[in-house]
């Protein structure tokens, strides 16, 4: 046997991975795939229409019912539970079950719930406890209920230099990842008011073929989420504050812009987030080129095939 089981434990399937170890009070029906070297742990119990890839580690009191599908390297955290059906009925079943599916290299916390349908994202990581109700995008943190977004996984936090460690009219201040740049603009301050006041080709690198403004943002929901194949962009939260993501396939980091008179370019092909919107912010984008949608890349691992990375070393 290529597998080990527990003799507490009972695995009905055969199609279960080189060292897969299945432990005690642990149940796998004959329809279930398991991979290689992964850790199926007491208690566990896994239906028929369930295909869990490798390196799988599965902790206490998890139930895998009809319909999840989960990646390579995922951990799911004890007592962690799934669902397959928004309105359950006893002895009344949907013609199918939704799917949820759990991506490569995924977290999820303990007692966390996902509701059915779901796809949570490469590298996501679910908090304990948290309620999830939406798909996740990859390589995003997120907490409570409903779960929202905290955070993204490896990304350096840039917050405290927005308005600090730039001068103005000093050029950018490089983040590492890309060209991607935090410029500081010029303010003019006196008792009459403030002024911030940027010119075009010069403390804005391009020349502007349109823009558009972002507002009335509930604070857990998530903006932008694409790559711009050839499009520049350059962002100013004229009000209030908004968290800006900045990605390039090996590096990543977060700023913070929280006053008029900071903004960041985002040059083409950097994969660009923004969240954490206040109450109050309106975002002013700058972009280069006119509207196109077939300009954009909207799916992360489209993003990466594109730029040739798999993201697999995000520092």
């Amino acid at each position: 046997m290529s597998h080990f089981v527990h003799p507490q434990g009972l695995c009905e399937s055969s199609a279960i991975g080189e060292r897969t170890r299945i432990w005690a009070f642990a149940h796998v029906l004959p329809g279930a795939t398991i991979g290689a070297d992964c850790n199926i742990c007491d208690h566990v119990f896994v239906e028929n229409d369930v295909v869990v890839g490798d390196r799988v580690t599965i902790k206490c009191g998890v139930q895998l019912w009809d319909g999840v599908r989960v990646g390579n390297d995922v951990f799911i955290g004890p007592n962690a539970t799934f669902t397959n059906d928004r309105f359950p009925r006893s002895k009344a079943y949907p013609e199918r079950f939704a799917r949820t599916l759990l991506e490569d290299h995924v977290s999820i916390g303990a007692n966390a719930t996902l509701l059915p349908g779901i796809t949570i994202g490469r590298n996501a990581m679910v908090g304990a406890g948290a309620v999830v109700t939406r798909s996740v995008p990859p390589n995003a943190i997120v907490v409570g209920n409903p779960a929202r977004i905290v955070g993204y996984v490896n990304a350096k936090n840039e917050a405290a230099l927005a308005v600090d460690a730039v001068p103005a009219l000093a050029g950018a201040r490089r983040l590492g990842v890309g060209e991607v740049g935090v410029h500081r603009l010029p303010r003019v301050v006196d008792m009459r008011g403030s002024l911030s006041v940027g010119e075009f080709e010069r403390t804005v690198p391009f020349a502007p073929k349109r823009y558009f403004l972002v507002f009335d943002v509930p604070g857990r929901e998530v903006r932008g989420e694409h790559a711009h194949r050839e499009c520049h962009q350059f962002l100013v939260c004229v009000r209030g504050s908004v968290a800006v993501l900045v990605d390039d396939g090996r590096r990543r980091a977060e700023v913070l812009l929280d006053a008029p008179d900071v903004g960041i370019h985002i040059p083409p092909m950097t994969w660009g987030t923004q969240y954490r919107y206040s109450d109050d912010a309106v975002l002013l984008v700058f972009a280069s080129h006119y509207y196109d949608a077939s300009e954009y890349i909207r799916d992360y691992d489209a993003y990466l095939a594109a730029i040739g990375r798999d993201g697999s070393d995000i520092a």
